[in-house]
């Protein structure tokens, strides 16, 4: 830096007062590079530093305030992974009231973005309704999303039913979230036809390549147990029970929402806690004299079933006499 020099220095133009200028250099028009990365100040032309710990004058939007009122920021909502493109879109606000803003909200709805973008958004929508009414949980929620978006984006959709799509993926990321529903429960809940659901998780399961394994009684038994407010004690000797019967040939050909009913109808009246086929059936969605079928058939292996093992587990299971169950 070089200061002018005059004869009175009250005289002095400020506006040339303080000139910078490489020492190295001494051009009359020097060329001076300001990097905010690293915060120094840098010559152009011989890349000598003339400054270091430079502040940044620029405009700067962040804000570390709590209340989400007092956010200045004005680049918007961080990216969405399971949107595509920039998502530099501008928003409309739709709490506006009045015809001007409806008509705002409906001309950006028609206008914005490519007709496949509102299909996907619509479907991001249909999923998060559907799994909030179901009380599934936000991480089964993301992993629902990402396998629409891997369907979206190759194109599996076409041709098919969307709902049966939105069921599908429901269903595989529930086993892929280890909290599996079963076929009945997610048509229940999407209002999709048994058939239609079915010949549309084939299809993509097949195309995705999906890992995940069919559901088996004992990933039912947790729930169910809970729904009915049965003790973890209880759960425990469900589970062992249910595990001895899926190796059980004379139980081969039974649905695991059968097996596992059947099984939590025995080991509740194993430990004096008893709930009755209706409202087991309530809760499984398995009809009471399924219920009891799948029941008689694991009454006679019983003495396989019941083995020292499980009986220890509770004290009324270790008094109880297998021929009174």
């Amino acid at each position: 830096m070089q200061a002018a020099s005059g004869s009175d220095p009250s005289q002095v133009d400020l506006n040339f007062a303080v000139r910078l200028q490489c020492r190295y250099c001494r051009d009359k028009v020097p060329n001076i590079v300001e990097d905010f990365s690293s915060g120094d100040m840098l010559c152009g032309n011989c890349g000598l530093v003339l400054g270091d710990r430079i502040i940044d004058s620029r405009s700067e939007w962040r804000t570390f305030a709590d209340s989400e009122g007092d956010d200045p920021s004005r680049v918007g909502d961080v990216a969405n992974p399971l949107l595509d493109g920039d998502q530099l879109d501008t928003v409309i606000s739709r709490g506006g009231v009045g015809a001007a803003s409806r008509s705002l909200n409906r001309t950006q709805d028609q206008s914005a973005g490519k007709a496949g973008d509102h299909t996907l958004l619509q479907g991001y929508k249909d999923i998060s309704a559907l799994c909030d009414s179901y009380d599934i949980p936000k991480t089964i929620v993301v992993i629902t999303k990402q396998l629409y978006k891997k369907v979206f984006d190759e194109k599996l959709h076409r041709g098919k039913n969307n709902n049966a799509i939105v069921a599908v993926c429901i269903l595989l990321a529930c086993r892929q979230g280890d909290a599996p529903r079963t076929f009945k429960e997610i048509c229940a809940l999407t209002k999709v036809d048994r058939k239609e659901l079915t010949r549309a998780y084939k299809f993509l399961k097949s195309k995705l390549g999906s890992n995940t394994t069919t559901t088996s009684s004992g990933d039912l038994i947790a729930r169910f147990c809970s729904n009915l407010n049965l003790d973890q004690g209880v759960w425990r000797i469900t589970k062992l029970v249910s595990e001895k019967a899926n190796n059980m040939e004379s139980i081969l050909g039974k649905s695991p929402l059968s097996i596992a009913s059947a099984c939590i109808y025995l080991a509740s009246h194993l430990v004096g806690d008893g709930r009755d086929a209706k409202t087991i059936s309530r809760i499984s969605g398995v009809g009471e004299t399924t219920i009891k079928s799948t029941y008689r058939i694991l009454y006679a292996n019983r003495r396989e079933l019941l083995t020292p093992d499980i009986m220890d587990r509770s004290p009324k299971a270790r008094e109880a006499n297998l021929a009174d169950l």
